[in-house]
């Protein structure tokens, strides 16, 4: 790990919305700008995404997304308020502990600039859904090349991005499978092809692994598969392409679909 300790300067923070939020701009540039006095390696490039929600069920209707680019790694972290005030607030605080933990695994192995490779990566994290099961369909889809890693850099990366899932090759079998939560401290692995889970490289994570293969599915039967399980998502092989793939909801209540290039599956 880095030993730096020079505090980095403010950096600039391009903030969005979806949505009228007076003055929130401001204040999210000025709160997650001076995350750089505790970043240990320079801020290359911040975003706030914010959003409100339209269900009056939904307790904390206002979600901010921040990404940040430091240094060629990604942090990210999403949270949800009952006002853009008070979200921007859990924001600074979510991306404080990850700017943390970053600094804590800094010297884990690099897979390269993550934030070109990933360009889902804002969308990549279910939120609350504000559609109906019948309104919502698939609008986005994405294919990237995964650079091995063992299921420790898989879970490490997770944490990271903040996200709940995360899709890779693991670097022992060569074996696409997706990372995820588990209870509140571990992590469970799903692999295309379970049995080939005693092949493993070796990790000291909390890692449970699945002995459940993925289902062979339509796209579509995948949709209703998620919707009628209430699942944030579902790893599965489309029948179509004969490919692993993630189907995610995304912050605006409609589906991603996530699948690893050909080279990588």
């Amino acid at each position: 790990m880095s030993n730096t300790t020079d505090a980095q300067p403010v950096f600039d923070v391009d903030v969005t919305s979806h949505g009228e939020f007076p003055g929130a701009a401001d204040y999210a540039r000025t709160k997650i700008g001076e995350l750089g006095r505790l970043a240990h390696r320079p801020v290359l490039y911040a975003r706030v995404k914010l959003a409100r929600h339209h269900d009056p069920a939904v307790l904390n209707p206002v979600v901010a997304q921040g990404n940040l680019d430091v240094s060629g790694r990604v942090v990210r972290a999403q949270v949800h308020g009952a006002s853009a005030r008070e979200a921007i607030d859990r924001l600074e605080a979510a991306l404080q502990r990850q700017l943390e933990h970053l600094a804590e695994h800094w010297e884990l192995p690099k897979k390269g600039a993550r934030a070109p490779r990933r360009p889902w990566a804002e969308e990549h994290r279910p939120g609350h859904p504000i559609r109906s099961a019948d309104e919502a369909e698939v609008i986005r889809r994405k294919t990237f090349a995964m650079a091995p890693c063992t299921a420790d850099e898989a879970a490490d990366e997770m944490d990271l991005l903040d996200y709940d899932f995360h899709l890779f090759t693991e670097k022992a079998t060569g074996a696409v499978g997706v990372m995820y939560r588990a209870g509140s401290t571990g992590y469970r692995l799903a692999m295309v092809a379970p049995d080939l889970a005693e092949g493993l490289g070796e990790f000291h994570r909390p890692v449970t692994v699945s002995d459940a293969a993925p289902p062979c599915l339509r796209e579509q039967d995948a949709v209703e598969r998620l919707a009628l399980l209430a699942l944030p998502f579902l790893f599965y092989i489309d029948a179509a392409q004969g490919r692993a793939s993630v189907l995610y909801r995304r912050i605006d209540g409609n589906y991603g679909v996530i699948t690893p290039a050909v080279d990588s599956a």
